[in-house]
């Protein structure tokens, strides 16, 4: 079935077939939700490995409560971020966002073209981060449903309790505001 890193249809598909009993379907969950996982918790976390390990947890999580598992709208994605989310919240919570030199270079590898360049994005970087800090919190979970995780309007208003229209128009809101945010820091 599941061979090892090989990922073997969809998410929703490889969750059923985890769900089922088969626990090398859980590798084809994790591969398949860590980059928009990961990229939640980025956003809200200081560094690099912290996003990593809401991720691991976050999935540890869902092992351990599949059963209780409905699906929706937004599907298991929907459900594996609402999980993230707790996740990320708690690690918050425990003093894991302190800014470290982690962040201001994310992947100390990458060099970059230009020292210059490398300049300009990572202040570009922190310049967005702070905003979207700056948003309220229901304006970064909008954002980070609608852009990062991709989800449609209706499915973030099945997982916020709100109408599709109220969705739209608060990611409307929320974009504007990170656009008035980032230009008054430039």
């Amino acid at each position: 079935m599941y061979g090892e890193r090989r990922v073997v249809g969809g998410l929703e598909s490889a969750f059923e077939h985890a769900r089922g009993g088969d626990v090398d379907a859980w590798e084809s969950v994790y591969l398949l939700c860590r980059p928009t996982l990961f990229s939640f918790a980025r956003l809200r976390l200081a560094t690099h490995e912290q996003a990593e390990d809401a991720v691991s947890e976050t999935v540890a999580r869902a092992i351990g409560s599949a059963d209780r598992y409905r699906p929706g709208r937004s599907g298991v994605i929907g459900w594996l971020i609402g999980i993230n989310r707790n996740v990320v919240r708690e690690m918050y919570r425990a003093g894991s966002r302190t800014t470290t030199v982690a962040e201001v270079r994310d992947d100390p590898f990458d060099h970059g073209p230009r020292p210059e360049d490398e300049v300009l994005r990572q202040v570009e970087h922190r310049t967005i981060r702070e905003a979207f800090r700056q948003l309220s919190d229901e304006e970064q979970t909008v954002l980070e449903l609608r852009v990062i995780a991709g989800l449609d309007s209706e499915a973030v208003a099945e997982l916020m309790g709100k109408g599709a229209g109220a969705i739209r128009m608060a990611q409307s809101r929320a974009l504007n505001h990170v656009r008035t945010l980032v230009q008054g820091q430039l």
